[in-house]
């Protein structure tokens, strides 16, 4: 009788990824970015286990975004109070937050996904502070 594999924790490996967002689309980049920190593209993917590697963004200020997204997406925070509704466009916000934001809707809303987003890191400009891990270069394709 064969049994169901489940991955534990303590055998996953992980690995460091760098990827270069100038460019690149942000939704279709998040989307992959989500995927490598859930662990979806190995072999022994658990949706309830913690299998994916590290992501490092690097020229997050150069994202493209579609139509008139820069001007029109809004994201809105609130105090806690009344009359504490705060919006602010998709072009006064850092591009850090934006592929934060993005991908972090793409992952499960739990602690999972709480875990799996603290693997992301990103920078607006070309260095980073991992070079110490030897992330590999991960070759996303530029959608138009």
């Amino acid at each position: 009788m064969k049994k169901t594999f489940s991955a534990k924790k303590e055998e996953v490996q992980r690995d460091w990824y760098v990827v270069d967002a100038a460019d690149m689309i942000l939704g279709r980049l998040a989307t992959q970015i989500a995927n490598i920190l859930r662990g979806k593209n190995k072999p022994i993917f658990t949706p309830h286990v913690d299998t994916g590697d590290f992501v490092v963004v690097i020229n997050a200020d150069k994202i493209r975004l579609t139509g008139k997204k820069w001007e029109q997406k809004t994201f809105y925070r609130h105090s806690g109070y009344p009359g504490g509704l705060k919006s602010i466009t998709a072009n006064k916000v850092k591009a850090e937050f934006l592929i934060k934001h993005a991908v972090r809707g793409m992952l499960p809303h739990n602690k999972l996904g709480r875990k799996q987003l603290k693997k992301l890191k990103v920078f607006a400009g070309p260095d980073h502070n991992h070079q110490a891990q030897c992330p590999k270069s991960l070759s996303i394709l530029p959608s138009s």
